[in-house]
């Protein structure tokens, strides 16, 4: 499939991605992507992006600033707003493309990504479908039943002595993306599953050389004040997908069917991956090759052929 590197400029930095095109004559609808806590583009997205490029969709995937092939510094900073506004200027970046369509514009994300595409669909009126892929909805919530009470006492005391030093020295702290320590007192890491360290390690070995598994700690601080549930209700009649693992423990299926659930809409529809936990869409080609085939029907209904405006009011009992 034709493909071309691209770049485009979001709070000041360079961005850049891959935009995958579908054989034929454009202008193409287009579905804007990006990846979780960590991520860069090459990592199993461009498999998703294949499912989409084949039934006639463009796809475009981005390095967040400071990630991967993009500028910025501190490297391995994760601010959720900033990787949102790059979310949106891709979106302008693809809208002003010749070959795209700028009125069929839909967004995937998973993961961390997966809880910022239900944000920008709620605030971004160019974004016309939205697939959302095992999300991460109350960042302290999350992180708390991941730690489990003792450890997040100590989690957040560590995260006040990283702020104290960082205002001090001007220097950002830095930890494990993953992993769990081999003794308790050890250094903390985000995500302490060592499932996430294995797979993300053999990613790293086979296709994302750029993938750095380590994060500043403030990340860990943004991500505690992180809360994609609020947006939910702002989704009025935007057709959303929400796909979540069954055994999903690390980004919590409750959490994220409660923020289903809160969407004040008629399209919408949940797709529920089953006996699969959340590092099986990373692991298992087939679980991944399912969910990739759940967005692009869903992409097909909702991007492919918009309706007129007198199709799309909607009756609520």
């Amino acid at each position: 499939m034709p493909s071309r590197e691209i770049e485009f400029v979001s709070g000041g930095e360079t961005v850049r991605g891959d935009l995958l095109l579908p054989e034929g004559e454009g202008p193409f609808p287009v579905v804007v992507m990006a990846g979780g806590w960590c991520y860069v583009k090459e990592l199993r997205q461009p498999q998703y992006a294949a499912d989409f490029v084949r039934r006639g969709f463009a796809a475009l995937i981005f390095d967040y600033r400071r990630m991967g092939a993009s500028e910025g510094q501190p490297r391995q900073h994760i601010d959720p707003w900033d990787q949102i506004e790059d979310y949106k200027n891709a979106i302008t970046f693809a809208a002003g493309q010749p070959e795209l369509d700028a009125d069929r514009i839909g967004i995937w994300g998973i993961s961390y990504s997966g809880g910022h595409v239900l944000i920008v669909g709620a605030i971004d009126p160019r974004v016309k479908c939205v697939v959302s892929n095992v999300p991460v909805i109350d960042g302290y919530q999350t992180m708390w039943r991941m730690h489990g009470t003792d450890r997040f006492r100590k989690l957040k005391a560590f995260v006040a002595e990283d702020r104290a030093k960082r205002t001090e020295t001007g220097e950002h702290g830095y930890m494990a993306m993953s992993g769990v320590p081999t003794n308790p007192d050890d250094a903390f890491s985000v995500w302490p599953d060592n499932d996430v360290l294995a797979v993300f390690n053999e990613l790293k070995a086979t296709q994302a050389p750029r993938h750095e598994h380590r994060n500043t700690v403030e990340s860990l601080e943004l991500l505690m004040e992180y809360n994609a549930a609020t947006f939910a209700p702002r989704l009025l009649d935007k057709p959303v997908m929400m796909i979540v693992a069954d055994q999903d423990d690390i980004t919590m299926w409750d959490q994220e069917i409660a923020a289903f659930k809160a969407i004040p809409s008629s399209k919408k529809e949940l797709v529920v991956l089953p006996a699969t936990d959340h590092m099986t869409l990373y692991s298992n080609v087939t679980a991944l090759d399912y969910a990739a085939k759940a967005a692009g029907s869903w992409f097909d209904r909702h991007l492919k052929e918009l309706p007129t405006v007198a199709n799309q009011i909607v009756k609520y009992a």
